[in-house]
């Protein structure tokens, strides 16, 4: 039996696994082998406010002991039987009484973190403001956890907040006897005294908080002067929505740190802006910092950083070297001495445009790794548009010159700023994944520009009271072609991409010299290949797909992903090259994980779907 015991394969996040029953060789042959389907309500009911939904089936189980164990979007945990996907228990924490979350994706959840003594195990979820623990074997809520099984993550927080608006998406983590976690806010929220990004540990016997981490540091603490006046007070978010990573022997805690309120203004909190959008690495015992990198001073972009920075051993030559790796939105990837935080090469730091936003003082310098290379496609301008046809690229310039474009890091403008990468990245909560044989790191990365326009808000509310504003849900720029704006039924069609493909990409990087190995598209965009402006033109085989997850490697030469589209893949590690893939019928926006049963067979999970039509699928070879 081979074991999938937290959300990253091990506590350092590596996604590896050392399974090979499933190879280059035999991968032809996976078939699907069972479905199990989560049964989530579309529309569940709500105390008050806007209903809840649920959004993408996101999770990635864990397996322990022959039993899967995972959260539905609803957050609904359940425990399964990793042969055959029957069902042992579902604990509903109800999450969607409390209405529709501010993330604006409807419900969805990650995973789940599992804790044991050796005589009993537990399971936590954090479902929205609750941690609760559950029996593994019963999945009742244990009532000497907490109150009857569960704690108020906001009960001690720095400031009184809205419960509603704090949230979480991914797992806690577990180390020693110490269950810690971060939270969500919705960028739809800012406002003054919005939820802070506490990091909160909590004993797993009692409940009991041991420590807190300040992500925003009050008077007194390391880098409070970097919120200049005095913004500290009432600046929230600086969370840590994405999963994060242990360096269990040594117990150090990895937090990815997300992007202070709001995420494309900052005239309210001038100045760097620490520890917002840095790696942060805390000793698990007691909270306190052992040393930091911010990747993006006073951050404008959105860029948090969105991935499970992943804990990892280097070989050079005789050398070996800790270290932490951290993926970001921005498409670089930083790389650091796990204790030190030493970089294992020069980072610059780089003069970047200015913003000319009353009230904004952009930061005039951003760091900038030498080693890797980018990851994704970074900046835009005209040569980076849409271009199969004349009428695509005309169509696409004449939208283009609407707005302010650049190089990466330029700001969010009140005519609009076109910004690449996106909101999603490069790489997104998917994360790498590492192959310690090889040294060899893997990760999906997005090309997708957004569109920050920012506007004067005119009058505050309770869930925004800032100076200017910006709409989080919309900004992808599509190109719409005169001549096809609807089709022949009257029916919209839909635009294209500004940019051109690949769309996704997948890039394998020699992290014992930093140099890519390869990089290829990965996954392909339905909405362009069969674009009516394009019928008859010669499209790339693969024009890869825009997405935040990531993928899962094996000992076997593998990588199974699907990038964020409905295809599931399995690349051969040596140059990238698809040696297998299943279309799933539906979306598979998640990471798939592989384990071995008792029984001595290789499975490769994944979950899929969208809304109440979701289900996790198994495959095996016969």
């Amino acid at each position: 039996m081979v074991e999938w015991p937290t959300y990253g394969g091990d506590a350092g996040g590596m996604k590896y696994s050392p399974l090979a029953d499933i190879n280059r060789d035999n991968v032809r042959h996976l078939a699907p082998a069972w479905r199990w389907e989560t049964r989530d309500p579309a529309s569940p009911p709500a105390d008050s406010g806007r209903p809840a939904h649920p959004g993408n089936f996101q999770a990635t189980p864990l397996m322990i002991n022959d039993t899967l164990y995972l959260p539905t979007p609803l957050n609904v945990v359940v425990a399964l039987d990793a042969n055959s996907g029957r069902e042992y228990w579902r604990f509903d924490p109800q999450a969607y009484r409390a209405g529709q979350p501010s993330n604006g994706t409807g419900l969805v959840h990650r995973g789940v973190a599992a804790w044991s003594d050796g005589r009993s195990r537990r399971i936590f979820i954090n479902s929205r403001w609750r941690l609760i623990a559950l029996d593994a074997a019963t999945g009742t809520p244990i009532p000497s956890f907490g109150s009857n099984g569960e704690i108020d993550l906001t009960a001690q927080l720095g400031r009184p907040v809205n419960r509603r608006h704090y949230t979480n998406t991914s797992p806690p983590v577990v180390w020693g006897d110490l269950v810690i976690l971060g939270n969500g806010v919705g960028d739809r929220l800012a406002y003054k005294g919005d939820p802070p990004g506490d990091v909160q540990a909590f004993d797993v016997r009692t409940g009991k908080r041991v420590w807190a981490f300040r992500t925003v540091p009050v008077a007194g603490e390391a880098g409070n002067e970097t919120w200049e006046q005095e913004s500290w007070r009432f600046t929230g978010h600086t969370n840590v929505w994405a999963p994060f990573t242990v360096d269990s022997a040594r117990g150090l805690v990895f937090l990815p740190v997300g992007t202070p309120s709001n995420d494309w203004y900052g005239g309210r909190r001038p100045g760097a802006n620490l520890f917002g959008e840095a790696l942060v690495a805390l000793d698990a015992r007691t909270g306190a910092r052992r040393w930091h990198f911010q990747t993006v001073h006073h951050g404008l972009w959105d860029y948090d950083l969105p991935a499970p920075p992943n804990v990892v051993t280097i070989r050079r030559g005789a050398e070996r070297i800790d270290a932490v790796v951290a993926p970001t939105k921005q498409g670089w990837v930083f790389v650091f001495d796990r204790v030190t935080g030493k970089p294992l090469w020069p980072i610059e730091e780089r003069a970047v445009p200015k913003s000319d936003v009353v009230g904004e003082a952009a930061w005039p310098t951003q760091p900038v790794p030498s080693r890797p290379a980018p990851i994704a496609s970074q900046g835009f301008g005209t040569n980076d548009v849409i271009a199969f046809t004349p009428a695509v690229k005309a169509a696409a310039l004449a939208q283009l010159q609407r707005f302010r474009s650049g190089p990466v890091f330029t700001p969010p403008s009140l005519e609009g700023t076109v910004t690449n990468p996106g909101a999603i990245g490069g790489a997104g909560w998917g994360g790498a994944a590492y192959d310690p044989e090889t040294n060899t790191l893997y990760v999906k990365a997005t090309n997708s520009p957004a569109l920050w326009k920012l506007a004067r808000r005119p009058a505050p509310s309770d869930t925004n009271d800032g100076d200017y504003f910006t709409d989080p849900a919309s900004p992808s720029l599509g190109v719409v072609v005169p001549g096809f704006e609807r089709d022949s039924a009257g029916h919209p069609i839909p635009a294209l991409p500004i940019n051109k493909p690949p769309y996704g990409v997948l890039t394998a990087i020699d992290l014992a010299t930093g140099s890519h190995r390869w990089q290829v598209p990965i996954g392909d965009t339905p909405t362009v290949r069969n674009h009516p402006a394009l019928k008859g033109v010669k499209l790339p085989p693969a024009l890869g797909v825009a997405g935040a997850p990531g993928a899962v490697v094996t000992r076997g030469g593998l990588l199974f992903l699907t990038g964020g589209g409905s295809t599931l893949y399995a690349v051969d590690t040596r140059n990238g090259r698809v040696r297998w893939s299943h279309d799933l019928g539906t979306v598979g926006y998640a990471n798939p994980m592989t384990y071995r049963t008792r029984a001595g067979k290789q499975f490769v999970v994944i979950a899929t779907g969208a809304g109440p039509n979701t289900a996790l699928r198994a495959f095996a070879l016969p």
